[in-house]
């Protein structure tokens, strides 16, 4: 199984993370930022994966140290549960719509990180949620899990819908860039023989 057990412990936030890549969509979250639980919900149900976070961190100060190290640990446990990577698809993509919003992500599980990122939010917060997270998140993901993500965020009006479609298509991507890819079965999709 595709699985992986992730511990960070810093001076700021304390995190496990375990997934299951070939999971039922299913989520047990604890962060002491609820509107990131119910982002973080979206990536295991709309990418199947089974997703465990649980995350103590400062956020008497504020939420970007728990939000980003929940990024960074999360990405390190892409990374090792799927391996060296022979034999899936590697590259992702989705459109997702949300009323009036609707982004798109492109992800390649290439082994180098990168993160093109367009979203221009129409609040600055959602709730008690600072929208510049979703790049302080997504920014850490890419960096660990060493996976090359665009994210664009192509029109919408009401921030949480904006955010919601940035979460679900990366799901939806993430589930197709992992996914086994028949015809490559114990290859390597990469010209160069590794990711």
């Amino acid at each position: 199984m595709r699985t992986a057990n992730i511990e960070r412990n810093t001076l700021e936030t304390q995190i496990k993370v375990s997934v299951n890549l070939d999971g039922q969509g299913e989520a047990r979250l604890e962060t002491g930022v609820p509107f990131f639980e119910h982002m973080l919900d979206q990536i295991a149900r709309h990418g199947m994966i089974d997703l465990d976070i649980q995350a103590n961190g400062d956020t008497h100060i504020d939420d970007h140290h728990t939000v980003e190290d929940v990024g960074i640990s999360f990405g390190q446990a892409i990374s090792e549960a799927v391996g060296d990577k022979k034999g899936i698809t590697r590259y992702g993509h989705a459109y997702v719509p949300l009323d009036e919003a609707l982004s798109r992500v492109v992800i390649d599980l290439s082994g180098r990180p990168g993160l093109t990122f367009n979203a221009d939010f129409t609040r600055e917060k959602i709730g008690q949620f600072e929208t510049e997270l979703v790049f302080e998140f997504f920014q850490g993901f890419v960096n660990h899990a060493q996976a090359t993500v665009h994210i664009d965020c192509i029109r919408g009006h009401n921030a949480h819908h904006q955010a919601e479609t940035i979460f679900k298509a990366f799901g939806r991507a993430l589930r197709m860039a992992l996914s086994a890819d028949e015809r490559m079965t114990g290859k390597m999709p990469s010209t160069k023989g590794s990711l």
